[in-house]
């Protein structure tokens, strides 16, 4: 001990380099009993087989300090009373206070002016204003005095009347003369004061009878219950000495004499103290046996706190603990002995005392420090078992409030936090490092500190979480039983218990992880973790139940989501600091995946949806009868309902309860968008195209000259080929939903689903800016609010419908007037007008069934339609079809009254498009005016450009293309083959040797 004061600056304590408590620093009231106990701690360093109490330990503790004092100098030891008078009620009657000198050791004067070294090192603080001791209540009147002598001062901290110590006295004085050349350790003190006081130096019976029972005891304790040098069986000496006692305990014998029951107990006792233990020494071995030597010696240790202040060191603790520490060669201590018993005993008066002072605790842990260096240089059997014992006993009192501190500290006693966890991790520091032979076989280099600290959070939040997960099943019962009763039910308990989580963990990292930081760098990372895993078995069991979209389960999903979030917040934050940035705790976090749990339960929400409507769209659009009288707007009641659905299904997206509509918002479009893609496909088939109704053109011939009904098809081939063509139509001739009224209302809805994509997207950029996650990005990117599909799909409805109603006019339903009539025979007498009468008729029909903005398109396609008609009238009519110069002038008025149809004096197509559509047909009625020699030649050019010189021997007949063209070989060699002319037609025959006739 005196090293460890020595090593100690002073004024330097072990609580003053201990970093301090958070800034709960003024000391509050004790802390409830209900929070710690001061349980009633067992001593560790051993329990006494025999019947001594703690009275008896304390009275022969002062016998042996007053032994060891009285041999420490050559004058004769003498009362404290002729310092000081000790309180009348301490007196007896009568008593005799005549008393010699005492020795300088007990007599040493004692001043209040000399701080303590020992208390300055250990950071203790001074009893201050309060009573001295030996000011006990009632004493001397106000005129106590303080104690002048150690010796006075020893006998009041123990309690020790002045009529007990004045007897002990007397005694060591008399046994003191029988020393001579002798130390105080080579006699057996029970035995000597037995020896010297008799029956009448005790005030009465019963006083002497409780000193003899005591004193036989002690010897028992220590020669028989716990000798030093263990007993022999056959050693007859104990068994005589046991015989001894217990007569004795039933009758005492009569001490104070030579008598013979005292010669042989004087045989029987020194025959067993004498033994030698391996040492040289001549001392007797009675007291120095654990425990009862570890016990006297705490008897002796507990008199440095102040009688009247017991959480105070007496002021002249350095002096008494000189004059302790003599008890030494008696008790068998040493300095680790004394190390490890001083520790145990400023811990024991912290717990005894309500645990409120924290320089008592400050002071135990600094102990165990010298504790720990001593337990490194020894493998001593006997001190390890008590060191184990010791700390364990520590250890297992501070684990007791670590393992589960939320329920131990609170605001009012939370400064206490820092200095038992201190303690805790120093005695567990050693008991691993020291004590268990497993890591001194495996040598691991292991971070007690940061372990155990590891082991208490966890402990503890684990704890408070069950304890939180116990009230979420009695809400969940309360919930049920609600819920039976058809009562509203409050927020979802599961949600509950996220919130709770997240204040535990706040209130974590505010209060107790500043203080357990200093032995674990992530005390509020693994704390996070700790609730984190704790909560992820509750929310992931609801997730595997959940089977539907419900508000309840958003409500759980998105309070487990943003709790998930502020742990990781916590933990990112604490880890800032750490060499891998966190990474090993954020590892101990799996992700909840609450917002994928959301986001699958809405995807199958929104399957749900799309499933519906397209059930919905395959059921109307087969009861669907496309009716231009269905209403005004001239589209389908199919489409109305359809985008009404979709709107509704946005409507009742965007309501959803949950966190991620802009993420989510791409699943719904693209369901819907293909929804609506899906409508137009179903919409538009089975309506046929352009190509379905162009007749498929003749086989060429040349004009038979002289006739006017050169080479007229038979009615076998006209039948034929009209047959052919209506195959191809029969589906719609017998079908009213593909007349050309419902195909304008098919083309009307597609328009219209056209539009309105653009009021739909708009409509979500709306509900978007209402949606309370939403961010700046989400209306910045459009792409993922726009129907893409179906725009395309409407606007290649349109066209391919269009295109389809054109030619279904011009190619089937007007094919009597333009096919089978126009220029048959005699052109003068089969012109133009029948098909523009029937044409401008058709025109009519279409112009008040279709919409404006689609009007334009379809009367184009139809006026594109009749130029394709009019030119493969032309170019490939048949052989009931021949042309002279003289009819050029005709087919130019007839083209020019068909143009005028679709300009309608300005209120039709504009003239430019007109011109546009109608340039093929311009383009090539020149050669219809163009002499025949002139044809022939410019066929054989651009022939001879066309091949090469491979066709200078012969001309390759060109195959059809279908693109007139006057430069192209195939309309010159077309406009030749329906040239009524002798010259024409000998070069078909010479060059070709084309037929007349088919």
């Amino acid at each position: 001990m005196a090293h460890l004061f020595r090593d100690l600056s002073l004024g330097h304590s072990k609580r003053e380099s201990t970093p301090p408590p958070p800034p709960l620093q003024t000391k509050p009231p004790p802390m409830p009993t209900n929070k710690l106990t001061p349980t009633d701690l067992r001593s560790p360093l051993g329990q006494l087989a025999s019947q001594l109490t703690d009275s008896d330990l304390r009275l022969t503790a002062y016998d042996v300090f007053l032994a060891v004092c009285r041999t420490s100098a050559s004058k004769p030891l003498s009362t404290s009373a002729s310092s000081i008078s000790d309180s009348p009620s301490q007196n007896s009657p009568g008593q005799n206070h005549n008393h010699s000198p005492s020795s300088p050791a007990l007599q040493r004067s004692l001043t209040s002016a000399a701080a303590s070294k020992m208390k300055k090192a250990l950071g203790l603080k001074s009893p201050g204003s309060k009573k001295s001791p030996g000011s006990a209540p009632g004493s001397g009147q106000g005129k106590s005095k303080r104690p002048t002598t150690v010796g006075e001062l020893m006998r009041i901290q123990m309690r020790v009347p002045e009529s007990v110590d004045a007897r002990v006295r007397r005694a060591l004085l008399r046994i003191g003369g029988g020393l001579v050349g002798r130390r105080i350790e080579s006699v057996v003190l029970p035995l000597e004061l037995l020896q010297q006081l008799k029956q009448s130096d005790f005030s009465d019976q019963q006083e002497y009878d409780a000193w003899q029972k005591r004193n036989l005891r002690v010897l028992e304790a220590g020669l028989l219950l716990h000798p030093r040098v263990p007993l022999d069986k056959s050693n007859n000496a104990s068994q005589r000495l046991r015989q001894i006692i217990h007569a004795a305990l039933d009758r005492p014998i009569e001490t104070g004499k030579n008598n013979e029951s005292m010669q042989v107990l004087r045989s029987a006792v020194m025959s067993l103290a004498s033994r030698s233990d391996g040492s040289l020494s001549d001392s007797c071995h009675w007291a120095d046996c654990i425990p009862l030597n570890l016990r006297l010696y705490e008897m002796l240790l507990e008199t440095c706190f102040d009688i009247n202040d017991e959480t105070s060191i007496v002021e002249e603790v350095d002096e008494l603990m000189e004059q302790i520490k003599k008890t030494w060669v008696i008790l068998g201590i040493n300095q680790m002995l004394h190390n490890l018993c001083f520790a145990w005993v400023l811990f024991h008066r912290f717990v005894s005392t309500g645990q409120v002072e924290m320089d008592l605790l400050y002071a135990a842990d600094g102990q165990l420090a010298e504790v720990a260096k001593d337990a490194k240089t020894t493998r001593d059997p006997e001190y390890s078992k008590i060191l184990s014992s010791t700390l364990s006993s520590i250890l297992g009192w501070a684990e007791k409030r670590l393992l589960a501190y939320h329920d131990t500290f609170d605001s009012g006693n939370v400064y206490t936090m820092q200095g038992i966890v201190s303690l805790g991790v120093s005695a567990a520091k050693v008991l691993v490092e020291d004590v268990s032979t497993e890591y001194r076989r495996k040598r691991k280099e292991v971070d007690v500190g940061r372990n155990r600290i590891d082991t208490y959070i966890r402990s503890s939040l684990r704890t408070a979480f069950a304890q939180a997960s116990l009230y979420y099943l009695m809400e969940k019962a309360d919930s049920s039983r609600r819920a039976s009763k058809n009562q509203p039910n409050p927020l979802p308990v599961l949600a509950i218990l996220a919130k709770d989580v997240g204040e535990l963990a706040v209130h974590e990292k505010q209060v107790f992880s500043p203080i357990l930081k200093g032995w674990h760098p992530l005390a509020a990372g693994v704390a996070v973790a700790t609730l984190h895993s704790c909560y992820a078995n509750e929310i992931k069991q609801f997730i595997s139940g959940i089977t539907e979209l419900t508000p309840d389960a958003v409500q759980v999903l998105r309070a487990a989501d943003k709790l998930e979030k502020d742990l990781v917040q916590i933990a990112v934050e604490d880890a800032v600091d750490s060499d891998d940035g966190g990474k090993a705790i954020i590892r101990e976090m799996p992700p909840y995946e609450a917002e994928t749990a959301i986001a699958n339960l809405v995807k199958g929400w929104i399957k749900t949806r799309l499933d519906r409507l397209k059930e919905w769209v395959d059921r109307n659009l087969q009861q669907e009868v496309w009716n231009p009288q269905a209403n005004q707007e001239g589209y389908a009641l199919s489409a109305v309902e359809t985008l009404r659905i979709i709107d509704e299904t946005l409507d009742a997206f965007f309501q959803l309860p949950i966190p991620a509509h802009p993420a989510l918002l791409p699943d719904v479009i693209v369901g819907l968008d293909k929804c609506l893609q899906y409508y137009v496909i179903k919409a538009k088939s089975g309506c046929a195209s352009r190509n379905t109704y162009i007749p498929t053109m003749p086989a060429l011939t040349r004009c038979e000259i002289g006739s006017k009904f050169q080479g007229v098809w038979k009615k076998k081939e006209k039948s034929q080929n009209t047959q052919k063509r209506n195959s191809q139509v029969a589906t719609m001739n017998g079908d009213k939903s593909f007349g050309i009224p419902q195909l304008c209302v098919r083309i009307n809805t597609l328009h219209h689903i056209r539009s309105e994509m653009d009021v739909l997207e708009k409509r979500i950029v709306t509900h978007l800016r209402n949606c309370e996650s939403a961010h700046l990005e989400d209306f910045s990117n459009g792409l993922s609010k726009r129907f893409e599909l179906t725009p395309a799909a409407c606007v290649e409805g349109v066209q391919q419908l269009s295109e389809a109603v054109a030619y279904r006019i011009v190619f089937h339903d007007l094919s009597h007037v333009l096919w089978d009539g126009l220029y048959v025979g005699e052109p003068s007498s089969s012109r133009i007008d029948p098909l523009l009468q029937e044409l401008e008729q058709n025109l009519l029909v279409i112009s008040e069934t279709v919409h404006d903005r689609v009007r334009t398109r379809i009367i184009t396609d139809i006026m594109k339609a009749s130029c394709d008609g009019f030119l493969l009238v032309l170019l490939a009519g048949g052989p009931s079809r021949a042309f002279s110069r003289q009819d050029s002038q005709i087919i130019e008025d007839d083209f020019k009254a068909l143009k005028d149809l679709f300009w309608a004096n300005g209120d039709g197509l504009p003239a430019d498009l007109i011109d546009k559509f109608s340039a093929t047909v311009r383009d090539v009625l020149p050669l219809f005016r163009t002499d025949t020699e002139s044809l022939i030649e410019r066929f054989k050019r651009v022939t001879l450009e066309a091949y090469g010189s491979s066709a200078r021997s012969r001309l390759p007949l060109p195959p059809t293309s279908g693109q007139w063209n006057p430069t192209e070989p195939n309309t010159l060699l077309r406009v030749l083959c329906y040239r009524n002319d002798e010259a024409a037609s000998r070069f078909l025959k010479k060059t070709y040797n084309l037929p007349k006739k088919l």
